[in-house]
């Protein structure tokens, strides 16, 4: 989800296999029936604008769209294209700098990695340019926003399945340039395999499908005040951890009763959007 300069919320949809029948779809006021704007996307998972120009990252590229008129886009532009097996593109933001910054997951659960940009956040040019590894080796970095006014990236991290009572549980981190994270080899469980390799910031639930991630600071009241809110598909919950401190915190339920929330976002005036990926429905959430 994402809104574009009048406040107009703009979603794409994901069906669970890439069939490429994915569409991004304008939501014109709450209630109304979204309008579908951009067809025929396979898996579009990242959704930012920059200025009047909307930004989509699906399997293997992200696309640029401008020059809105009457519900249709009069250009599209391919930004960045990459080959397929390197990995699922996850949540594209724009960063302090004014780069983009994308999350692109391993194509594999455990393997040893092929390409560079398999695993990482990845840093370019809003035109494409200068595309370079700003974090590497994280096994599946879905979710990503910016802290006001701090500069710091945080991001959601989806680490290995196959370890059985060994898997550790999602991770919520902050991200600095030039990180390594260890994948495959580091999962938390310390020791040689994970020197040098950065501590999270909240552990979550194991299994949990960490996937988006919205920051608020005081706009939904005292009790959850400045918090990341992190939304765990897998375990139809949403997390809260509490950013006011600036170091470890535990993650607390925030808001249950969903099917599998995914996108969270912050609207312009403090309500807090969560789309639930399985019965299609996005909520909003306000202080009372």
């Amino acid at each position: 989800m994402a809104l574009d300069a009048a406040g107009r919320l703009w979603v794409t949809t994901a069906a669970y296999t890439a069939g490429g029948h994915d569409a991004v779809y304008l939501v014109g006021a709450a209630g109304a029936a979204p309008v579908e704007v951009v067809p025929g996307l396979q898996t579009p998972l990242g959704l930012t604008w920059l200025g009047d120009t909307l930004y989509v990252a699906s399997t293997g590229r992200i696309d640029a769209f401008g020059d809105l008129s009457a519900g249709a886009f009069a250009t599209r532009r391919t930004v960045l294209a990459w080959p397929a097996g390197v990995g699922e593109s996850n949540n594209l933001v724009q960063g302090p700098d004014g780069r983009l910054l994308l999350g692109i997951s391993a194509p594999c659960d455990h393997c040893t990695l092929s390409s560079d940009w398999s695993a990482s956040i990845l840093s370019l040019r809003p035109d494409g340019g200068d595309a370079r590894v700003f974090a590497k080796r994280i096994r599946a970095p879905f979710g990503l926003a910016q802290v006001p006014g701090t500069g710091e990236l945080l991001a959601t991290m989806n680490p290995r399945d196959d370890l059985g009572a060994r898997t550790p549980g999602d991770w919520l981190a902050v991200v600095r340039e030039g990180q390594d994270w260890g994948f495959p080899g580091c999962y938390g469980q310390g020791g040689a395999a994970c020197a040098g390799v950065p501590a999270p910031l909240a552990v979550l639930d194991p299994h949990a499908g960490a996937g988006g991630l919205a920051v608020v600071r005081g706009q939904l009241g005292p009790a959850t005040g400045t918090a990341a809110i992190v939304a765990e598909w897998a375990r139809a919950r949403v997390l809260r951890v509490s950013l006011a401190r600036g170091r470890a915190a535990a993650a607390t339920p925030f808001l249950t009763g969903l099917a599998s929330p995914l996108p969270v976002l912050v609207t312009g005036d403090g309500a807090l959007l969560v789309g639930d990926w399985r019965s299609g429905v996005i909520y909003r959430v306000a202080r009372g």
